[in-house]
Order: C-alpha cells, then sequence, then structure tokens
C-alpha cells in the first residue's frame, strides 16, 4: 500500500486455529503471498519439531469482491487478507487466545483422518467468544485412498455439522482442501482445493468495524532489532491510528518512544488503522525487554493489580468455577495467575437502559460460592440476572478497559479429552491501587445473607421469652442486640439483652405472645418437670413442640467491622 492517506486496500485478520499438526501452517503457506516477519515458524525450536510454537501472520491479496465494492463510496479495490497462523500444541492455549482477539473470521482446521479433538474443540470454544464467522477446513484430504475420498469427506462434513448445530457457527461452510499433498517433507506439490476455500473467505468478508479516532493501542507479537535502523515492533493495531514521528508507550516498562518508520508487509506507510498488521520502527530501544505486549498512545493503558469483570462459564467446561478458586487469566497479551470471587446481580435488565448490564459499587451484590452455568434454571438458589467476579491478579497486567478475558485451566492434563476453557467475560473495572484491598473493596458491597437458628426455651412475661441455640457460650450477646428475628409461630421480635452467662438471651416481642405459643410453652414447661422427660434420654425430647427462633441478617464480606445488616 502506497504511503498516502487515500487507502485502497481493506485488510481482514483470519485466525487459522486447530489442533497440533493439523497442517495450519502448510494452509498458510499455500494461501500466502506475502510473508511478514512473524510468519512461518521463525522460532527455530518450531523448525526443529515440525510445530509452530507462536502466532505467525502472512497475508495475500485479492480483487474486492462485489459485495464490498460501494463501501465508503468505492475507495477500496483491493482487499488483503492477513491469516493469523495460530499454534495448536496443547501448552501454547496462551497464545491462541492472544492471537484470537484480533481476528474478524476464523478458519478451523481439522484433520480429516483424525476429526474433532481437543484442542480443535478449544479452539471452537474461543471462536464462538471472539469473532462471528468461521470457515471449517477439512484439511488433508490427499491421505485418503481415492475409491473412499468422497464417501469420508461427506461422512466428516455430516460430523461436523452435528458438532456445530448448537453453536453459533451451525452451517457454516464446510471446504475439503489437501494444503500440502503427501506431507510437509514432500517435494514441492500444488495445493488441493484451494481455489474454493479463497472463493468461500471472499464470499463471507465484511468491512470490520474500525475505529480511527481515540487512543491508539497496538498488540505485539514480535521484536527485533535491524542494524543501522533501530528496533522493529510487529503487530496488530487493536484501537484508533498511528503515524510517523508519533509518540508510543510501552506501560509495561513505562518508557515512551517515537515512531521512526512504519511498514505493511514490506510496504512503506506514514499510518495505520485498527485492524492493520503493521510493523513500527523506534531507536534506542532494546527489543529484548518487550516479546509481547501491548503500546499504545502515553497514559491510555493502566497497570493493574486487580478487576472487576463481566463473567459467564464456557458449558464444556466439566469442573466447578468458585470463589477463592485460582485460574489462568489472559486478558490482553498477558496470561497470568488470579484468585476469584463471584458474586451476582439479582435486578432486572432495563431492556432500554440497561442498567444492571453494568457494574456500580453503589448497589448490593450477593456472594457466589460456584459460577452459575444456567441462570434461568430452577435449581438456582437466588435468581440471578448477572454475574460478576472480582480477579486478584498475582502480578500486574496492562491491558484496556472493555478487555476481552478469558479464565482457564493450563495445568489440566493435556492428555485427558476435557476443555481447559472455565469462563470468559469482558474487564469493566481497573484496579490500579497496590492498597486496594484497604482503599477499593470496603466500597464493594458484596454480602453474604445469613441464618442462624436457636429454640424459645421458656416464657418470661406475656412481652418476653428466654431463648437458647444462637450463639456460642463466648459470643457478645450485645453485639446482636436490637436486631429483629422471628418465631416459628409468627411473633416477631428483637433481641433485648443476654441473659446469664452461657449464650442465653431475651427476645422483647412488641406484640406479646400468641395464645398458640403460649400454649406449646405452657405443655414443654410441664413436660419438663416430669420425671418421665427427666428419665428420658436428650434425643427423645423431640423440638416439635419446641418453638425455634430465626434471626436472619446480612453481612458484607469486605467490611473491617464485620456489621450486620437488616432490611
Amino acid at each position: 500500500m502506497a504511503a498516502s492517506n487515500v487507502r485502497s486496500v481493506l485488510n481482514f485478520n483470519v485466525g487459522v486455529l486447530g489442533h497440533v499438526d493439523s497442517g495450519k501452517t502448510s494452509l498458510s503457506k499455500a494461501l500466502s503471498t506475502v510473508a511478514s516477519t512473524a510468519s512461518f515458524d521463525k522460532n527455530p525450536q518450531s523448525k526443529e519439531r515440525g510445530i509452530t510454537l507462536d502466532l505467525g501472520f502472512s497475508s495475500f491479496y485479492v480483487d474486492i469482491p462485489e459485495h464490498l465494492t460501494g463501501l465508503d463510496g468505492g475507495r477500496y479495490d483491493t482487499l488483503q487478507f492477513t491469516l493469523v497462523d495460530c499454534p495448536g500444541h496443547a501448552s501454547l492455549i496462551r497464545t491462541i487466545i492472544g492471537g484470537a482477539q484480533i481476528i474478524d473470521l476464523m478458519m478451523l482446521v481439522v484433520d480429516i483422518t483424525k476429526g474433532i479433538q481437543t484442542q480443535t474443540a478449544e479452539c471452537l470454544v474461543i471462536g464462538e467468544i471472539t469473532c462471528q464467522k468461521m470457515i471449517v477446513v477439512l484439511n488433508k484430504v490427499d491421505l485418503i485412498p481415492a475409491e473412499k475420498k468422497e464417501a469420508m469427506i461427506e461422512k466428516m462434513t455430516k460430523r461436523l455439522q452435528k458438532t456445530l448445530e448448537t453453536t453459533k457457527f451451525s452451517g457454516c461452510p464446510i471446504i475439503p482442501v489437501a494444503a500440502k499433498p503427501g506431507g510437509p517433507e514432500t517435494p514441492e506439490t500444488e495445493a488441493v482445493g484451494v481455489d474454493k476455500l479463497i472463493t468461500t473467505l471472499k464470499s463471507l468478508t465484511y468491512k470490520p468495524q474500525r475505529v480511527i479516532g481515540g487512543a491508539f493501542v497496538y498488540a505485539v507479537d514480535h521484536c527485533f532489532s535491524i542494524r543501522g535502523q533501530g528496533t522493529v515492533m510487529t503487530g496488530t493495531v487493536l484501537s484508533g491510528k498511528v503515524s510517523v514521528n508519533d509518540t508510543l508507550e510501552i506501560p509495561s516498562l513505562k518508557v515512551t518512544k517515537k515512531v521512526k518508520s512504519m511498514q505493511m508487509f514490506k510496504k512503506p506507510v506514514t499510518e495505520a488503522f485498527q485492524g492493520d498488521r503493521v510493523g513500527i520502527c523506534v531507536t534506542q530501544f532494546d527489543p529484548k525487554q518487550l516479546e509481547r505486549g501491548l503500546v499504545c498512545t502515553p497514559g491510555t493503558l493502566p497497570t493493574i493489580i486487580a478487576a472487576i469483570i463481566t463473567i459467564k462459564k464456557i458449558p464444556y467446561y466439566k469442573g466447578e468455577v468458585s470463589s477463592k478458586g485460582k485460574f489462568h487469566i489472559t486478558v490482553g497479551h498477558e496470561t497470568v495467575m488470579c484468585k476469584l470471587t463471584l458474586f451476582g446481580d439479582q435486578n432486572i435488565v432495563d431492556p432500554v437502559k440497561q442498567e444492571s448490564d453494568s457494574f456500580n459499587f453503589n448497589r448490593d451484590y450477593f456472594y457466589l460460592d460456584n459460577l452459575i452455568s444456567d441462570l434461568k434454571s430452577e435449581q438456582n438458589k437466588e435468581p440471578v440476572n448477572k454475574q460478576f467476579a472480582l480477579l486478584e491478579f498475582e502480578k500486574h497486567v496492562t491491558c484496556a478497559k472493555d478487555s476481552l478475558v478469558i479464565g482457564s485451566r493450563l495445568d489440566s492434563d493435556i492428555h485427558l479429552n476435557t476443555c481447559r476453557l472455565a469462563f470468559h467475560g469482558h474487564l469493566l473495572e481497573a484496579i490500579t491501587d497496590e492498597k486496594y484491598r484497604i482503599t477499593v473493596l470496603p466500597k464493594l458491597r458484596v454480602f453474604k445473607n445469613k441464618c442462624r437458628e436457636g429454640v424459645v426455651e421458656r416464657r418470661h412475661d406475656d412481652y418476653t421469652v428466654i431463648c437458647r441455640g444462637l450463639f456460642k457460650k463466648e459470643t457478645k450477646v450485645e453485639l446482636f442486640t436490637g436486631l429483629k428475628v422471628v418465631l416459628s409461630t409468627g411473633e416477631q421480635g428483637v433481641i433485648e439483652s443476654g441473659f446469664g452467662q452461657s449464650g442465653k438471651f431475651k427476645v422483647r416481642l412488641p406484640d406479646g405472645l400468641s395464645s398458640q405459643a403460649d400454649g406449646i410453652l405452657q405443655v414443654k414447661n410441664k413436660k419438663s418437670k416430669s420425671k418421665q422427660a427427666a428419665e428420658a434420654p436428650a434425643t427423645e425430647r423431640s423440638t416439635s413442640d419446641s418453638i425455634k427462633i430465626v434471626l436472619k441478617f446480612k453481612r458484607y464480606i469486605y467490611d473491617s467491622k464485620k456489621q450486620m445488616y437488616q432490611t
């Protein structure tokens, strides 16, 4: 693309995801005509092992498809596909997640001889979270004997269609190809089915939503030096735009650098916009300091130690997502360990204002032991309309507000046929204060409902009863004085004071004892005096003739004073 403000090329990012050794890199090579500095297994270990260990980027150009010719007054004449080749190796799923956040369409590559495998399914989950369109590429059809090929393709296509029925990608195209007939070790061979794949890709393209205004945020995936020129960062523009001579910040290092020059796939440019794949050259910067991360307009991205997010459980994850549990959190281009605290909102979503769709420090939320998969289930103890989580990171993270967040258990056994992706959400509140447990958490109104039960021991007078069982002997009953209680016979009362030294207490009943309650207590009093009751085992003294007393209150989990509240 020429270094001009008039843009004739529309860039479209296509993620190439799939299980290890499904042929993603071979497919990217078959499609691409121009490779960026980050493409095709530049990592020495990748070449040695024959698998991709990092994100690879390459591109190819086609004429603008007919359905896009009228865009922006017909300013585009060329469509550029930027291929993001994501690793399929099980331990590198954090890298896949980092790549998935910058794609407009996903190609899910499936080895036709193996079908859906563990990482294939995980890539499908990532696709559901991060993009709206997908093409399934049935690769390695050359390995099927000619007489069985058509039947095998039909069988696998039907199986995949069935799998995708319950996803947003139901009915998506499934294209059989042979990206590298004979395998990667064979001499140069011509790919089969790629023309049809490109035609399908063109038909599914759309103008991605690109925001030129606003702060510049840039996801760097590689950094290297060029003798005599400076240090080059390669990456994708996530938002805003950048021009030559702009000043950029590397927030994780707290340093700023000026843009010396830029290139898009080896062509010089003076500016780049959201969605563009671009190399940015700066001077006097050691590339070893930044392997991967975010670069931005100075002051744009906070470095956070905790966050509040919306959260949804991924249905394929079979384990529990629990408060106080630890998960790997991928946000921005980083993956760190994190402790969760879950809470829910009972407010009904206003379809116009969407008020309960956002977090508000002035609103009460109730504590959740576990993340709820189905909010509408009748089995839920509490009606929940929205779920949130407090994330407490083990180390600092640099990311933008509203960043995609994905939680996973990457320490799970990679040989088990199980999804390791547990939940996803978006960042709502970034917490930067190191002392947030003192300065921020007390403002977080997350409460637990508490319920204690005891029994009425005897009648003191018409308006007072003596009770036991709510408190331990050492409990300071005065802390509970004034709290409301309810008797199982319907009377409402107030804890008045302690009574003696054994945890007993007085309850004042403003409307007095009912005749029913008075009768029960008289019968109980007579039984307690009888010899028969005294000789009977304690277990035989049934509570069926006792009056229960119930104390309900709520306590905010971050309240240092541990006060009790009642409505």
